[in-house]
């Protein structure tokens, strides 16, 4: 099986980095700020944090009221800009699959629901940011901040409008934020196992990644780079 799109769209935590260590941190910080105790050894269960957008994560899972949610996501980042993003690593093999998009001639794009600023700085930090070709997150807000709207947000970028064009694009994530978001924008998307969703998550219910990869070594070989 090969899949030779133009447009490849990449989520960024749990697809490019193993970032769980300092997002899961960042929220302990803000869950303390708010009276409650998370052991360090109690953070893996909170793994369902991972993949959505901030704000619907502590609106969702801790049941925070809108006023709550704004106080969570300042506190949040109080944490995760100077520690918590930098408490994470690049899956093995990222950087050389994103080098050889980028070297073949692919169209290359950062997709994701944190706030694009950070996503831009996580990029550097890695020494990445050269291989992608256009950065799309949330604004610091919260707006743009579902993958759909994101996704949507780079299709216009490119003027990929049609049906024609957007079979030229793919998404590449591993929850299913990323998956939906795909769908509903009418572009194919793929399930990577090794991040933070399972397979049950990405090939059951209404929405279905169209491929799924255990590992990058496989998803190069699915986007014909060798």
């Amino acid at each position: 099986m090969i899949l030779n799109k133009q447009y490849i769209l990449f989520d960024l935590d749990g697809t490019i980095s193993d970032s769980k260590p300092g997002i899961l941190k960042s929220m302990q910080y803000v869950m303390k700020h708010f009276g409650i105790e998370i052991k360090d050894e109690e953070l893996d269960s909170y793994s369902f944090f991972l993949g959505p957008p901030l704000q619907d994560s502590f609106r969702n899972y801790f049941k925070f009221d809108d006023k709550k949610v704004k106080e969570a996501v300042l506190k949040y980042r109080e944490y995760y800009k100077p520690k918590g993003m930098f408490d994470n690593k690049l899956y093995p093999g990222v950087k050389d699959l994103l080098k050889k998009l980028k070297n073949s001639g692919k169209t290359v794009i950062l997709a994701t629901s944190k706030a694009e600023i950070l996503a831009r700085q996580i990029l550097e930090y890695f020494d990445i940011l050269q291989y992608f070709d256009f950065i799309a997150g949330a604004e610091l807000d919260g707006r743009r901040a579902k993958k759909n709207e994101v996704i949507e947000y780079c299709l216009a970028h490119f003027g990929i409008l049609s049906s024609e064009e957007k079979a030229k694009a793919v998404m590449i994530g591993d929850r299913n934020h990323d998956i939906i978001g795909a769908r509903k924008n009418g572009i194919e998307s793929v399930g990577v196992l090794y991040g933070y969703g399972s397979l049950e998550e990405l090939t059951e219910g209404e929405y279905k990644s169209d491929y799924i990869v255990k590992d990058v070594d496989a998803l190069a070989e699915l986007l014909v780079v060798h």
